[in-house]
């Protein structure tokens, strides 16, 4: 039996697997099994009110998960599937409370990773999948990160270090066009290129969809956005520092270029890494570089900021 058809088995049988996107690893159970689906809380410690994403390996499956017949899906779909985008959708009856934390819309994606859909293809059902981590810790960008922080999932596939190495883009259809929830891998931009955007802004309140708190993506050692001020609070040399592109305000004890040639999608690609690489050395704080919030570096600022926010 190979590893893909181990993992499946598990899952039908109502266990948890680990898997590779293209975004991070995701802890993915049967979206139609609301035991199954507990068993994800449970492990991850997540709070009941954060809903979850599923994921879909063809479009016959939205007939399961959603009651809308919206167009504006196919032109979303045929532009950014698969790939890392998340539509919340109006759910059918048949996706258990559980998944959507009580909420009459379910995230559905169709991840770009062979191992993903070969796993939801084998396994004969949807998944339902929040990344593969504690609620609020660092995502997983390669199975040894799972293996270290997640070790009571049932089963690991490992598929290598993920591509985008960051969430999915989520958005919900307004009546006048699309609203993002979260920002991630597809760009403001790369989505107007389809649809028009919403006038309509976000409400405070319970999160709608994952990643919507002010808390979130954060390692376990205190994490800061850099300030020159933030140098007089803290010492240099017990510290860890990220850059961009290479420029190092201080003598730190360790530091990560994540792109000298300034490339965002690198940075995108390598940050989760560096986070979880300077929160298992010797360094007590851990410091980041701010980026130019264009493109993709919005969503990768949303992630810091989130990070950051135990911190303040």
């Amino acid at each position: 039996m190979t590893a893909l058809e181990t993992a499946a088995k598990i899952i039908t049988q109502g266990g948890v697997v680990a898997f590779p996107t293209e975004t991070v690893y995701g802890l993915g159970a049967n979206a139609l099994d609301p035991m199954a689906v507990a068993r994800i809380f449970e492990l991850k410690e997540r709070p009941s009110f954060d809903p979850l994403i599923v994921h879909i390996a063809d479009l016959e499956q939205l007939q399961v998960l959603t009651t809308s017949e919206d167009p504006r899906i196919g032109k979303l779909a045929e532009a950014f599937w698969p790939g890392p985008l998340t539509l919340v959708l109006p759910k059918t009856a048949q996706v258990p409370d559980i998944v959507t934390s009580g909420l009459p819309t379910v995230g559905i994606r169709m991840p770009d990773h062979p191992m993903a859909l070969g796993l939801i293809r084998t396994s004969g059902c949807p998944l339902a999948a929040p990344s593969a981590n504690k609620f609020g810790r660092l995502s997983p960008t390669r199975a040894a990160h799972v293996t270290r922080h997640l070790p009571e999932a049932d089963y690991i596939l490992d598929g290598g270090t993920t591509r985008v190495g960051l969430e999915s883009t989520i958005v919900r259809l307004e009546s006048d066009g699309f609203l993002i929830l979260r920002p991630g891998g597809i760009t403001r931009e790369d989505l107007a290129a389809v649809l028009p955007e919403s006038a309509k802004t976000l409400k405070a309140g319970n999160p709608e969809a994952p990643g919507m708190l002010d808390s979130h993506y954060s390692p376990s050692k205190p994490f800061y956005l850099y300030q020159p001020e933030v140098l007089s609070r803290i010492e240099p040399s017990r510290a860890g520092f990220i850059s961009f592109r290479g420029e190092i305000p201080a003598t730190f004890l360790q530091t990560r270029t994540l792109s000298p040639k300034g490339d965002l999608r690198e940075y995108a690609t390598k940050i989760f890494s560096a986070l979880h690489e300077l929160q298992e050395s010797d360094v007590e704080v851990i410091l980041a570089e701010p980026l130019p919030e264009t493109g993709i570096g919005i969503a990768i600022m949303d992630r810091l900021r989130k990070a950051a926010h135990p911190w303040h």
